[in-house]
C-alpha cells in the first residue's frame, strides 16, 4: 500500500526520460511514475481507456494523480474520462504544444502548416516510430506521398546537444525540409510538474527549481 501522501503521475512513455530528468534535478521525492505506452500514439483510441484503468488501479492508494499527456489524437475522450474520474492533465493539444507552450506553437503552426515535428524522444526512436512503422525503410518511394505537404522540420529540443541537433538537421536535408531548431526546454510539463511539487501537499520542503539541464542521451 502506498503512503496516500504520495503524488501518481500517470506519463505517456514518450515523456519518461524528461520526466526523470526533472525528478532528479529538483529532489522530487513524493512522485511516482507510471508510464503507458509511447506506442499507444499509433492506435489513439486505446489512450483514454489506458488511461482509466492506472487512475482506478491507483485510486486509494495516492492523495492526488495527474496525467502527462495532451488529447494526443483521442478526440476529446481522454478529457471525457479525466472529467468523470476527477483528474486533471497537462494543456494542450500534444506534446509539441507543451513543450513548445501554446503561443509559440501558435505562431509556428500560422507560419508554415505543413510543418514536421520532432522532440527528443521522437528523434531518438526516428527509425522505429517514423521509418519502420510507415514502411520507409522497405518502400522509400512513400515518403513522397506520406510529406507531400510538409515543407519544414522543427526541432523543439528539450536537452539537445550539438550532435542531437545535427541529427535532426540531417532528417530535415533527407526530406527535403528546410530546418529550425527551438531550445524548449521543458515547457508546461516542467512548470505543471513544479506547481504540484509546491503545493500544500510538499509544505515545508525547498521550492524546487526548473531551469534546463542538459542530461545524458
Amino acid at each position: 500500500m502506498q503512503s496516500p501522501t504520495r503524488t501518481l503521475l500517470i506519463a505517456c512513455g514518450a515523456l519518461g526520460r524528461e520526466v526523470a530528468a526533472l525528478r532528479r534535478a529538483n529532489g522530487w521525492s513524493s512522485f511516482d511514475v507510471r508510464c503507458l505506452p509511447a506506442l499507444l500514439h499509433n492506435r489513439p483510441e486505446r489512450i483514454a481507456p489506458a488511461v482509466r484503468a492506472a487512475i482506478r488501479a491507483g485510486r486509494g492508494r495516492y492523495e492526488r494523480m495527474f496525467v502527462l499527456y495532451g488529447d494526443c489524437g483521442t478526440g476529446g475522450a481522454l478529457d471525457a474520462v479525466l472529467r468523470e474520474e476527477g483528474v486533471e492533465r497537462l494543456p494542450g493539444a500534444h506534446c509539441y504544444e507543451f513543450f513548445a507552450t501554446a503561443p509559440v506553437f501558435a505562431q509556428l503552426s500560422e507560419a508554415e502548416p505543413g510543418t514536421f515535428y520532432l522532440t527528443d524522444f521522437l528523434l531518438r526512436h526516428f527509425r522505429r516510430l517514423v521509418v519502420q512503422e510507415l514502411g520507409l525503410d522497405r518502400h522509400p518511394e512513400l515518403a513522397g506521398e506520406y510529406f507531400r505537404h510538409y515543407r519544414r522540420l522543427v526541432y523543439l529540443s528539450q536537452a539537445a546537444t550539438d550532435a542531437h541537433i545535427e541529427q535532426a538537421r540531417a532528417i530535415a536535408v533527407d526530406f527535403g525540409f528546410s530546418f529550425e531548431h527551438r531550445r524548449t526546454g521543458y515547457g508546461e510539463l516542467g512548470t505543471r510538474l513544479t506547481a504540484l511539487a509546491g503545493s500544500a501537499a510538499l509544505a515545508g520542503t525547498a521550492a524546487p527549481q526548473t531551469q534546463e539541464r542538459t542530461w545524458p542521451a
